[in-house]
């Protein structure tokens, strides 16, 4: 009689601990939760050198995709993680073993450039927020797919205020690109002229950009916002070209 007792506490507990749980868009649903200490400059650890490559990746641009604005070098920007240190260790993270943090922290998906008023606590600061909490001025689109790529990519939850702000952001949109929006005073035309993929990185001036030549010129992998890819072969679909 008491190993039946034991069996259905055990069982009621587990009803109960799954109660909230479901799944949107390939993600599981459920409430935050930090299952250990949590210290970004130990856990979560990156090089300077990341912020090379994100330049890299946005076409030797120093831009920042939240605000639209564009920088005159990398000092006058932060690193910023889409998803962020916090919020990932919330999501999961917690249980992960050291490499699989170390590798969520330097991961490319999960970089961009953001000015320092943008990234960090302050008014209007995304300072380790989620999206139902904080959304950019621009590129919401991009944004909101990307959260959700790379939170599928380390196998994360999410909460329902995040899907339902995820959602509403998603189901209206028509690209999930980043967009590079004119400087003030120049047209979309002079903006596109900025970013002649095959003048930079066409080696042999066929009209496409292989592997070799993406690695060539430092630019591989290439990620889907990066100006090169809409010239290469993403046989796989996911966005990513030459892993």
């Amino acid at each position: 009689m008491r190993y039946l007792v034991t069996f259905v506490f055990v069982a009621m507990f587990s009803i109960y601990s799954y109660a909230d749980q479901h799944m949107w868009n390939g993600l599981i649903v459920e409430p935050e939760n930090r299952c250990s200490s949590y210290d970004k400059s130990e856990q979560y650890p990156y090089p300077q050198s990341v912020e090379d490559e994100i330049v890299e990746n946005m076409g030797g641009v120093v831009y920042g995709p939240y605000t639209g604005r564009y920088f005159d070098n990398d000092r006058e920007t932060d690193i910023e993680h889409i998803v962020a240190a916090s919020e990932g260790h919330d999501s999961g993270l917690c249980e992960a073993s050291a490499s699989s943090r170390l590798q969520f922290a330097t991961d490319q998906l999960n970089l961009t450039l953001a000015a320092p008023e943008v990234n960090r606590c302050g008014e209007g600061g995304k300072c380790g927020l989620d999206p139902a909490e904080w959304m950019p001025e621009r590129n919401r689109c991009w944004f909101a797919n990307r959260f959700v790529e790379i939170k599928k990519k380390y196998g994360l939850s999410v909460d329902q205020a995040e899907a339902n702000a995820l959602d509403a952001v998603m189901s209206a949109c028509d690209s999930f690109k980043m967009i590079f929006y004119p400087v003030n005073g120049t047209s979309d035309t002079d903006i596109s002229g900025n970013f002649d993929a095959l003048t930079l990185y066409d080696t042999n001036k066929n009209g496409r950009i292989t592997c070799s030549e993406a690695r060539a010129h430092g630019i591989a992998p290439v990620s889907s916002e990066h100006p090169a890819y809409e010239h290469m072969n993403d046989s796989d679909g996911d966005g990513n070209v030459c892993e």
